[in-house]
């Protein structure tokens, strides 16, 4: 029973620093990175589609993303969905290829950005701790229901505190990581 505890804590807690992960890749760094480009979703032959599901997306450059889309008639439709997503993001549009320049950001954005990181930071933790007080409380509920013994109890509450305080330390050097990335000029 606790093992099965500690693999469901483990599993949603593993999911919760993939999403912080996920989401860290849509901030700029002021370096290209197709992964920036993901979220993009183009108004094509009728429908949504993702940017990466229409054109080849590459970085060819450390400050260059260039955009080449499958079917060059939708060079437009590119460029507007470009323009309008919230990355403000500047692209030029050759005939051929879009490309994206990425300027240098200045300190106080880089400032800036740190925030935006440590705050998804916080959330991330949030969500690892929240994992831990529900498994926590429903452990508590099984031992005053007579289905869990105390000590195996105890035991439980300190192995989920033991995984909670890895998945944070995660977390942090996740966050470093990015800070550091940020702040390289």
């Amino acid at each position: 029973m606790p093992s099965d505890v500690e693999r469901e804590a483990k599993e949603k807690m593993h999911k919760s620093l993939e999403s912080f992960k996920q989401e860290l890749t849509h901030i700029r760094t002021g370096r290209a990175s197709v992964g920036l480009l993901d979220t993009i979703e183009v108004e094509v032959y009728g429908t949504r589609m993702k940017l990466n599901q229409l054109a080849n997306i590459t970085a060819p450059e450390p400050r260059l993303i260039a955009i080449a889309p499958w079917d060059r008639t939708q060079l437009g439709a590119v460029e507007k969905a470009i323009l309008a997503s919230p990355l403000e993001l500047t692209p030029s549009n050759d005939g051929h290829v879009i490309r994206i320049p990425f300027p240098s950001l200045t300190e106080q954005r880089r400032k800036d950005l740190v925030k935006v990181v440590g705050k998804l930071a916080e959330e991330a933790r949030v969500a690892v701790r929240n994992v831990r007080r529900h498994l926590v409380d429903e452990a508590r509920k099984r031992q005053k229901d007579g289905q869990l013994p105390e000590d195996q109890a105890h035991k439980l509450t300190a192995d989920l505190q033991k995984l909670t305080d890895d998945f944070c330390g995660k977390i942090d050097e996740v966050f470093k990581a990015k800070q550091d990335e940020i702040m390289e000029v």
